[in-house]
């Protein structure tokens, strides 16, 4: 197996400037630095033993030092506990001062890159994983095409997301000058959007739409955009990000994944993971996934299902991610919280949020872990063979 374990859980860590200009910070909101032993404790019940984690760059970064307290918390309990880490280095944000379309963007997330990768390096022997960026194309599209994140820029998605991938490469260069053994992973949505069925003149937009996801991808491997600087050992491991709502009708208008019978439109999961894994040839997993409403053991038992599916047939998919696995409030109205965590967030008289173990998400989940089958030592030859080739092609 390529991590710790096949079930992962995702500690939401956005922080980015919401669509009101104030400042998003998931992991004080959850108060999970304060809990991260506790919160630690628990996974290894469930034999999850890798964490995916943000680091929040703005808090890092201070002039010209920088400094990790912030995650120290996180690093130990998760050490103390055998669970393995899946850094992001940015999760929507990044320090105040800071142009994202300048320049000067680029150099200083490679700084913050090497940094973090040497602090890491001094504080563990393991081999370290790290997501560069989360969703790029999500992030470019939010912050530059439509303006609902900071910077809030319209009609400059692509420019934005060909500036993050250049500042992706110069900060997997930085990370793996420091430590050359570091794995990158690269996280983003899949999706598919199709016309609705009155208007069959919208399909050319559509599946330009639905081509979309692989550009930031295509770019980093040098597919496409060549003056970006992609090679294909940009593309180390490719996280899958899936969701109830990853497909709709163009513009607007989403497929229910509850409605029975559902819409013949939807195109089954398995088929996404298939068509990701066609196009690059590299390991892929389910870096976030959840449902956020009743349904929730439905739904992780469905992606396990079309998981195992896919492993069957030979797509090597090395894992599944709950995210959150924990709670976590709206990003834009923080009294709202999405009960999409295996555990709800519930405040106690003091102000701590306890955690309280959703039953029907945790019976989900063990009727999923069922039915994924992890594969044995032919099945680890054939993936370790994969990631030797995706480090060295």
């Amino acid at each position: 197996m390529l991590f710790a374990s096949f079930w992962h859980a995702g500690f939401e860590s956005a922080s980015h400037r919401n669509s009101r200009g104030i400042r998003v910070d998931m992991i004080a909101a959850t108060q999970h630095v304060e809990q991260a032993e506790e919160d630690y404790a628990r996974l290894p019940s469930l034999d999850i033993r890798v964490a995916h984690e943000g680091i929040r760059w703005h808090l890092v970064e201070q002039g010209d030092r920088f400094d990790f307290a912030s995650i120290v918390p996180v690093m130990d309990a998760a050490s103390r506990h055998g669970v393995q880490v899946i850094w992001s280095l940015c999760h929507y944000g990044w320090p105040d001062d800071l142009d994202i379309f300048s320049p000067e963007f680029v150099t200083r997330f490679a700084r913050y890159g090497a940094a973090t990768a040497k602090f890491i390096a001094h504080a563990s022997d393991a081999i370290p994983v790290y997501a560069p960026f989360t969703e790029i194309s999500f992030l470019a599209y939010a912050a530059g095409e439509v303006g609902t994140f900071y910077p809030y820029a319209r009609g400059r998605g692509d420019e934005l997301k060909a500036q993050l991938v250049r500042a992706a490469i110069a900060g997997i260069e930085a990370i793996w000058r420091v430590d050359p053994r570091a794995r990158i992973v690269h996280v983003d949505s899949v999706i598919n959007v199709v016309p609705p069925r009155d208007r069959p003149d919208l399909a050319e937009l559509a599946d330009r739409h639905t081509a979309s996801q692989f550009a930031a991808w295509d770019w980093l491997v040098g597919r496409a955009r060549p003056d970006l600087g992609g090679h294909p050992r940009y593309l180390d491991i490719v996280g899958v990000n899936f969701y109830h709502y990853s497909q709709w009708e163009y513009p607007e208008g989403r497929l229910r994944w509850e409605e029975v019978p559902r819409d013949p439109r939807w195109v089954p999961f398995h088929q996404l993971l298939a068509g990701t894994y066609a196009r690059y040839h590299r390991p892929v997993f389910v870096a976030e996934t959840s449902y956020d409403r009743a349904g929730k053991g439905r739904w992780i038992c469905e992606i396990a299902a079309e998981v195992a599916r896919s492993r069957e047939s030979g797509v090597p998919v090395e894992g599944i991610c709950l995210y959150p696995i924990i709670d976590r409030p709206d990003w834009d109205v923080p009294q709202q919280w999405h009960h999409s965590g295996l555990w709800d967030l519930v405040p106690d008289r003091s102000g701590r949020l306890q955690r309280v173990l959703v039953e029907e998400y945790a019976a989900g989940l063990a009727e999923a872990r069922s039915l994924v089958e992890v594969g044995g030592a032919e099945q680890a030859r054939d993936d370790h063979r994969l990631l030797e080739e995706g480090v060295t092609s």
